[in-house]
C-alpha cells in the first residue's frame, strides 16, 4: 500500500515544468581552512527539473580557483580525487549533494578577509541552463562535523 506522502510526491513530480529548466541550490556553506592560505571547502545541494543536468564548474569573486573533488576509498584509506565530467551529471529525480566526507568543492586562494559569519557568492555553471548564483555561509574549520 502506498503512503499518502509517497502518493503526493509522485503526483508532484508529474507536474514538474520541464519547459522551463531550473536548478536550485540549498544548504550552501564554505569551510575556512585551519591555516590561512591553505585550501578550504564548500558544500551544497543541487536539485534540477531538467533531465539530465551537468555541473560544469563553480566560481566565486572571492576565491581564486575552485576544483570539484570526490573522496575515494582504496585499501582502507581515503583520498581526494578530481571529479570527472561524467561524475557531475545528475537526473531530475536525484539531487547532487556535496557534503563532508564525500563530494566537495576545494577552494584555493580564498580572500583572506573572509571570516566566520560572512557570506560568499558562489556561481554554479551548468549545462544546459544558465548559471545559478547562491550565497554560502562562511564557517570556521571544525564548526561542522566531517571536516577534511
Amino acid at each position: 500500500m502506498i503512503s499518502a506522502a509517497a502518493a503526493m510526491l509522485a503526483l508532484a513530480s508529474c507536474n514538474v515544468d520541464r519547459s522551463n529548466p531550473t536548478v536550485s541550490v540549498s544548504d550552501a556553506w564554505v569551510q575556512l581552512p585551519v591555516v590561512k592560505g591553505r585550501p578550504g571547502a564548500a558544500y551544497f545541494k543541487l536539485a534540477s527539473n531538467n533531465d539530465p543536468t551537468k555541473l560544469v564548474s563553480v566560481t566565486s569573486p572571492r576565491i581564486g580557483r575552485i576544483e570539484l573533488h570526490g573522496t575515494v576509498e582504496e585499501g582502507g584509506l581515503s583520498r581526494m580525487q578530481k571529479l570527472r565530467p561524467e561524475d557531475l551529471v545528475f537526473p531530475s529525480d536525484l539531487a547532487m549533494t556535496f557534503a563532508p566526507g564525500g563530494r566537495h568543492a576545494m577552494l584555493f586562494g580564498i580572500d583572506p578577509s573572509l571570516k566566520p559569519g560572512d557570506k560568499v557568492t558562489l556561481t554554479f555553471n551548468l549545462e544546459p541552463m544558465a548559471p545559478v548564483i547562491a550565497e554560502a555561509e562562511v564557517r570556521a574549520f571544525g564548526t561542522s562535523h566531517g571536516a577534511h
